[in-house]
């Protein structure tokens, strides 16, 4: 038999003894595919077995079991790893309002504030870096700045008046 004939014969009764199994038919789809793919990568050896399917079969079952066991361990990872998890608050209003703002700047300006501050990069290292003058950086974080400021500016507390 051909591989072809093999994979149209018993691609469709693989894939469901491998859904029974996962419960998941898209995991099943994938590991009799992988199967099939490592035959074919073998198929003169493969064909010359007694029962080529057999062969396909244990490997589509041996991912399978793979598959389960990495799966399992990584949720017990995850759960062991919940466990000793502290609540992390979410962020500040502030560090919100920053991430939003820092959003509006241009490209190459946004670049050069989180290259200056946050990498803590020296002015002529991010010259280097974007293959710019330092006075060009310069002016980008000071545009920058300026941009921040404004926006970040608080609103000024409006004062009652008061008739006397």
């Amino acid at each position: 038999m051909s591989f072809d004939e093999v994979y149209a014969a018993h691609y469709a009764d693989l894939t469901v003894q491998l859904y029974a199994y996962f419960g998941d038919r898209q995991e099943a789809q994938d590991v009799v595919q992988e199967a099939f793919c490592r035959a074919l990568a073998r198929w003169p050896a493969v064909a010359a077995y007694d029962d080529p399917v057999a062969w396909v079969r244990r490997v589509a079952w041996n991912l399978a079991v793979s598959k389960w066991r990495r799966a399992r361990t990584a949720l017990s990872f995850l759960h062991r790893q919940r466990a000793d998890d502290h609540h992390v608050d979410g962020p500040s209003p502030e560090r919100v309002a920053l991430v939003t703002a820092l959003a509006t700047l241009p490209d190459k300006q946004r670049r050069a504030m989180v290259l200056h501050y946050l990498a803590d990069m020296t002015v002529a290292e991010i010259a280097d870096r974007e293959g710019v003058a330092e006075g060009t950086v310069k002016s980008w974080l000071h545009r920058a700045r300026a941009a921040l400021a404004a926006q970040l500016r608080p609103e000024p507390a409006t004062a009652e008046v008061r008739d006397v």
